[in-house]
């Protein structure tokens, strides 16, 4: 029995350490990224939990934002492999899967030889993925949840990490693929990347006109994130915090679309046709667990929950046309919904 006991007390002991240690890693890697990008700290952390859940991102954001540049600097600050795609109205899925090409042999004779895309990545930018026809945002997004590539007979797996961060411009719509809300589902967050205020800008204007460029160091291995990823999935979550996401998500259903008969917010009930799926909870209490670790608890709280409702809701309400009419945005939404759907522990 004490053996037992000593064994769990090292294996927690451990566990703890390898928080702190992520809590440095972060720490270290907001100084890196803050060489290179002034501001848009919330993002950088969001980009950081979906990369510990293994999960992908949608921005959106106007240009000139640096989504790229962020993005970029991520990847280096985490010493992975970066490629970087331009969603164009012609670009095909063999531009991004890669394809088989005849080789010719010195013996004669020729023979099939598989050129990988650049999808096999540990982080690829997919900008203004909502240019591209369906066909190819289809094998982007098969990608995305299967983790391999199927090219004629052969399935090729993607080596792990491999996150996508995928950006949308909102001003220009026309001649756009918007995305169909089965395939937005499939993204853990979506992020709104915003304009920086009168001194950031004033900061980004001095640092990018000069001489001096900053280069951002490397703070972890893809090594050591697998590890990290692996860590966040086994941090504990008390039923009550469970329940919370589950009751928020199921309340953000009009009632026709719900298994549940509980009185909904009247919100939803006006201007949502549609709520959040299953992948909305499991994205908050996943989110939830990697939000825990980088402040260093090794537990969940109602506040990571809130905290994260906004990312993980606003791109899975489908909204009707009286909310279109009303100028009803989906946050607004989310904002009734963290009002009316109470914690039943603490009362809020």
């Amino acid at each position: 029995m004490s053996t037992t006991m000593n064994s769990t007390v090292n294996h927690d002991k451990q566990l703890l350490e390898e928080v702190e240690k992520l809590r440095e890693a972060r720490r270290q890697l907001r100084e890196e990224v803050a060489k290179v990008i002034v501001g848009q700290q919330d993002v950088v952390d969001l980009l950081l939990l979906a990369l510990l859940c293994r999960g992908h991102v949608l921005l959106h954001g106007v240009p000139g934002l640096g989504k790229t540049l962020m993005a970029r600097t991520l990847s280096q600050t985490l010493d992975l492999k970066f490629k970087r795609v331009q969603f164009t109205p012609d670009l095909m899925p063999s531009d991004i899967t890669g394809t088989d090409v005849m080789e010719e042999l010195e013996s004669g004779g020729y023979r099939l030889k598989f050129v990988p895309g650049p999808i096999f990545t540990n982080f690829l930018l997919a900008d203004e993925i909502n240019r591209t026809p369906p066909k190819t945002q289809a094998a982007l997004l098969q990608a995305m949840q299967e983790r391999e590539v199927s090219i004629g007979n052969t399935t090729y797996s993607l080596d792990p990490p491999f996150f996508v961060v995928a950006t949308q411009n909102p001003i220009e719509m026309e001649g756009t693929y918007p995305l169909p809300e089965a395939q937005v589902d499939r993204f853990m967050f979506n992020i709104r990347v915003g304009y920086p205020t009168v001194q950031e800008e004033a900061e980004i204007i001095r640092g990018t006109t000069g001489t001096d460029i900053s280069s951002p160091a490397a703070v972890l291995e893809s090594a050591d994130l697998l590890k990290l990823q692996g860590i966040v999935r086994s941090v504990p979550v008390a039923d009550d915090v469970v329940m919370y996401a589950a009751r928020l998500v199921n309340a953000s259903r009009p009632v026709k679309n719900s298994g549940d008969s509980q009185s909904r917010v009247d919100m939803v009930s006006k201007y949502v046709t549609y709520g959040a799926s299953p992948r909305a909870g499991q994205s908050l209490i996943l989110a939830g667990k990697a939000r825990a670790v980088l402040e260093g608890r090794y537990h969940v709280d109602f506040e990571d929950v809130r905290a994260l409702a906004h990312p993980v809701l606003r791109h899975r309400l489908v909204l009707n046309f009286h909310g279109r009419a009303d100028n009803v945005d989906s946050d607004d939404v989310v904002d009734a919904l963290l009002e009316n759907v109470k914690d039943e522990v603490a009362g809020r």
